[in-house]
């Protein structure tokens, strides 16, 4: 059935005149500094936001959430019809690559790579200092479980701090030696600040055929990892560190290349049909050797949706919101849910629910943590970006 579905909706986009068209923006020097032909290059001229695209930020998101509450009750990846979930991340790194690429392709060198970091400081790190807090909070309140007695407060005040600073300690067996005990997503954007630095400081400057050259290595080292470790799960713990470098790598690069190739999809999709597009693969079942799959969806499939997500217009009003909120919601949904997700293994390996009660939790756990990622948002994050902001300008000023 789904495989029907993804035949029919691939169908309407090439059909007559909706036929995917490519353009090639032409290099005025071996840099990135580069003018984009008239036409669809227009698009990245003149829009400030990919809305679709935005929408489908929140899609993965919400899914992230959903797979994790989810790889609690299966252990067993081959039995969790979302146990693909976790490519979501893949998806962000490319997605990310794309809107880096962007967004500072053709600034950066005016603005500056002190005030590139510094603007990328102010996006990302409030909430990874609100995710650490509320990590320790469900560590230390946790209602199924206690605090270890070895968990002394130097201890604990050493693994705060290494969260906050994005320093990876896996130290804590009670979260399966995560890269960051407190909180477990931090792991991606450890690896998201990697490729901002790298990008910041040498990725801008290459000219398109270093960008394959690199992307070529990169794939190299992707498949080397699915292989060896049987699929592309890693990246979260201390054991598997090198996995999240080789995952980010690959998807980052991939994503800086649509932008620079122009590699944009006009289609009729619109936001349900691309968020049909990417749930068809993360909804992918998980075989006993599932990595030749993940790899087709991280590194072919996830840069033709950002290309296809590029390319589609929403419909309306109405959908325009829809994924102007998603797209807001996305990162402090991300950063803020695992401290319920932790809370919720506790309760279930505790007292072992039933599938009614499982769905009645699961659901209200998903719809819950939405509402406070908003809340977080309102209340917290755009509040301290904005400061940070204004004090940034008041400095640059004095």
């Amino acid at each position: 059935m789904l495989n029907t579905i993804a035949a029919n909706l691939l169908a309407y986009v090439t059909r007559y005149d909706y036929l995917p068209r490519f353009t090639f923006r032409q290099h005025m020097t071996g840099t990135a500094t580069t003018t984009a032909p008239k036409g669809q290059a227009a698009i990245l001229q003149t829009r400030q936001h990919f809305e679709i695209l935005d929408g489908l930020r929140g899609v993965a998101a919400v899914f992230v959430v959903f797979f994790h509450f989810m790889e609690v009750i299966f252990t067993d990846a081959t039995k969790n019809f979302a146990g693909h979930g976790f490519l979501a991340v893949d998806f962000f790194f490319c997605l990310s690559g794309f809107v880096i690429a962007y967004a500072y392709d053709n600034r950066i060198e005016k603005i500056g790579i002190a005030e590139f970091f510094k603007s990328r400081l102010i996006r990302l790190h409030p909430l990874v200092i609100l995710g650490t807090v509320l990590g320790l909070l469900a560590f230390l309140f946790n209602p199924f479980a206690a605090v270890p007695e070895t968990y002394t407060f130097g201890r604990i005040a050493l693994i705060v701090l290494a969260s906050m600073l994005m320093i990876p300690l896996p130290v804590m067996s009670e979260t399966y030696f995560n890269l960051f005990g407190l909180n477990a997503p931090s792991w991606s954007l450890f690896w998201e600040y990697a490729a901002n630095i790298i990008y910041g400081t040498i990725l801008w400057r290459f000219s398109k055929k270093v960008l394959l050259g690199l992307l070529l290595v990169a794939a190299i080292w992707l498949i080397y990892t699915a292989n060896k470790a049987g699929n592309l799960l890693g990246g979260w713990s201390g054991g598997t560190f090198l996995d999240g470098g080789a995952r980010l790598s690959y998807s980052f690069l991939a994503g800086l290349l649509v932008y620079r190739y122009n590699f944009i999809i006009r289609n009729k999709l619109g936001f349900p049909g691309m968020a049909i597009l990417l749930l068809l693969a993360l909804l992918t079942p998980v075989t006993k050797e599932p990595w030749l799959i993940e790899l087709a969806l991280v590194m072919v499939y996830f840069p033709l949706l950002v290309a296809l997500g590029a390319g589609a217009q929403v419909s309306n009003k109405a959908v325009h919101k829809v994924c102007d909120f998603a797209g807001k919601i996305s990162y402090p949904l991300y950063m803020t849910h695992y401290m319920v997700i932790w809370i919720f293994a506790n309760y279930y390996n505790q007292y072992k629910p039933g599938p009614s009660q499982l769905a009645w939790v699961v659901g209200t756990g998903v719809v819950a943590l939405v509402g406070f990622a908003y809340l977080a948002m309102v209340c917290y994050d755009i509040p301290v970006r904005k400061y940070l902001t204004e004090r940034r300008k008041l400095n640059r000023q004095g």
